[in-house]
Formats: C-alpha cells, structure tokens, sequence
C-alpha cells in the first residue's frame, strides 16, 4: 500500500501542473464585436470631419431657404383617434369607449376586422 501511495505521488508530480494562472482567459467585449476598421490616418480623419461640416451647413441652408419643406402636417386628431379604436387587439364585444362624439359599445366580432360600424352609440338615459 505504501508502494501505490508513492507511485500515486510520482504520477502526479510527474504531470503537467495547472496553474489558474494559465487557463484561458476569459473571452472580452472585443472578441464578440465584429472586426473594426483599420484606423484613418489624421489626413482621412480631418477630411471627414469637414465634408460632414459641410454636409451640416448645407442642410441647415436648405432648412433656412424652404422652412415650408420641413413643416410637420398637422394630424386630425379625430382621425387619430378613430385609427387607435380600429387597432386596438384588447377591445372585446361589449366594451365602452368614450369620445368626443359620445360613448359606444363595441359589438364586433374577434374573428373579422374592426369597422366604424361596429361601434354602436350608448342611448343615454332620459332624465325625469
């Protein structure tokens, strides 16, 4: 037994020693990037910088001289609103939705699209 013990012993001495400071290094951020472009040289890089100077100023001239180009269309909000109705996934028959025309209960069906005409006005109660 004390024969097995010291063979046991040189086998292991015998062996390549792992040490953690060995191992494989942990991957890092750049090794799952996609490989960069070569660096410009300071040539390239002040090019750069001026066409998109220029590019800027040009954009900001054409904004200056045609402002109606770049105006937003006003949306109609009622528009707007009757969209979101048509869209909306979460309606289910019965439900109420309110707007500026008054309350409706929705009465379609899940299978089919949404219609204006699935909109039914709430009757509102006659007051005594």
């Amino acid at each position: 037994m004390l024969l097995a013990a010291a063979v046991g012993l040189a086998v292991y001495g015998a062996g390549p020693r792992l040490c953690l400071a060995q191992s494989e290094p942990e991957p890092s951020l750049s090794d799952y990037l996609p490989p960069s472009e070569p660096e410009v040289s300071r040539d390239e890089w002040r090019r750069r910088i001026e066409d998109a100077r220029r590019r800027a100023k040009e954009v900001s001239r054409e904004r200056r001289e045609h402002p109606e180009l770049y105006k937003p269309i006003p949306e109609d909000p009622d528009l707007v609103a009757t969209e979101r109705l048509l869209r909306d996934d979460s309606l289910q028959r019965g439900d109420i939705v309110t707007t500026k025309k008054g309350m409706f209960v929705y009465q379609g069906r899940p299978d089919q699209p949404r219609r204006d005409q699935d909109f039914v006005p709430v009757a509102p109660k006659s007051v005594r």
